[in-house]
Parts: structure tokens; sequence; C-alpha cells
């Protein structure tokens, strides 16, 4: 297991959102978080980066465990833990920046400054992100003139720029066309050689196609969690039926 949740509570102010919330994510696996809109399940995709913490009056009660750490623990570093577990937003948010600038814009920080290391940092995030050979003469263009399918796997090279050991998606593909959106699909597919993603997403075809684990939310509590094809043809609870199957949600 690469990341733990152990009875998870989280509260903004007095609304409870999530409660006790127990998964293990494995390593190198494509997990999907599904549910009606308000479940809980970005809410849960933030915390295991500690992106909550941007937000006044939240509070957090179990623990977080990545590589058997807690992330909430007082002597972690948050900006340490956002760069291993890296998080691609649901719309594309490229820095009104070069290509060339987006991509080394964290490493420079991280204190990469060399510039050989920085043009390889580059092509290799480019590439895993199956966009080298689109905008590899066009670097020291705006990302803003891109489209929003490139936009987007401009934003999944520069969290993998960081090097991360674990990639969290917010609905990665919902403002993007259908042939972007299978573009993104493959990319996660052949990333999972090398990464740990966790996705969430509304498009329930989505999360059969890609992920081999999937948990179904439900206002605030995880219903079920099993292999995705389980939950997909077989699931144990009626909840998870009903949603699936287009009954509520």
């Amino acid at each position: 297991m690469i990341i733990r949740t152990v009875d998870v509570n989280f509260y903004y102010g007095q609304f409870r959102a999530l409660t006790n919330i127990n998964m293990d994510f494995e390593k190198n696996r494509v997990t999907a978080l599904i549910g009606p809109s308000g479940c809980g399940k970005s809410t849960l995709l933030r915390l295991l980066n500690r992106m909550n913490d941007l937000i006044d009056g939240c509070r957090v009660e179990g623990q977080v465990l990545f590589e058997e750490k807690n992330i909430y623990a007082p002597d972690v570093d948050p900006v340490e833990v956002r760069r291993r577990i890296g998080m691609v937003f649901q719309k594309p948010n490229p820095f009104p920046k070069t290509i060339f600038d987006n991509i080394t814009y964290g490493p420079r920080l991280h204190g990469v400054r060399k510039r050989s290391d920085l043009e390889a940092l580059v092509e290799a995030s480019l590439r895993q992100a199956v966009l080298w050979d689109e905008v590899k003469d066009i670097l020291n263009r705006s990302a803003m003139t891109l489209s929003g399918g490139q936009q987007q796997r401009l934003c999944i090279a520069r969290a993998l720029a960081m090097r991360p050991d674990v990639l969290l998606m917010d609905e990665p593909t919902s403002a993007l066309d259908p042939i972007s959106t299978a573009k993104i699909e493959e990319l996660i597919d052949e990333l999972k050689e090398n990464y740990t993603i966790i996705i969430v997403t509304h498009n329930m075809q989505q999360a059969a196609r890609v992920s081999g684990m999937t948990g179904f939310f439900y206002l605030g509590k995880l219903i079920e969690y099993n292999a995705t094809e389980r939950i997909f043809t077989n699931p144990e609870q009626k909840q998870t039926e009903d949603y699936i199957t287009g009954r509520f949600g």
C-alpha cells in the first residue's frame, strides 16, 4: 500500500463532509472515486495531498498514511507532500508563461538550475504526457495558445516534472472533448506503469475503462470499495447498484 486512510473524518466548520473513511491505495494501480455531486470524493482527493489545508475552518481527524507515515503529523512539510503526491485539476490551469517555463517552474523552485537539466526534464515530462511531438518546436510560446486537451496534458507534464510517486486527478477530462478525453485515458493507462493514480470522475464509463479499483461515495461515506469489475457487474451494496444503473445521482 502506498497510501492508507485510517478512520478519516473531515469537517468544513461544523459540517462533516467525510465520515470514517478507511481505504488502501495500491501502488501502480488506478483507483477511481465515483458518486453523485457533493458526496465527498473531491474532498477526499484533496485530503491526500493536504490541499484542503488552504481552506479556512477545515479540520481532519484520523490518519492519512503515505508510505506508512501520517502526512498530517506536525513534523511533516505539506510542500514536500505535494511534491510527492501531485495533482491535476478539473479545468486545465497552465500558468500564463511559456510551455517551457510551465514545466520548469516547480523544479526551479526546488533548486534545479542547470539549463541542460531543465531541458532534459522538459523533454522527459512532455514525452511522458504524450505532448512532446506536438510542442517541441514551440516551447517558447505561451501555454495559453494550446488547445484545451493539450493544456490538460501540459498540466499532467507539469505535475510529472516534480517526479511524484502519486498523481491525483480531479475530473481531469470533464472540460474536454471526446478525442482529448480518449488521449488522457490512454495516457493514464501508460502512466500507471510508473505512478499510482487516483482519479475522481463523474463519468462511470470512464471509471470502468481506466481503473482497477473503484470506491463509491454517498453523502460523505464510502459505501463500497472493490475491484472495478466487481463494482460494475456485481456490487455488494444495493445503493451502489442503484447508482450504477442510474436509479439516482
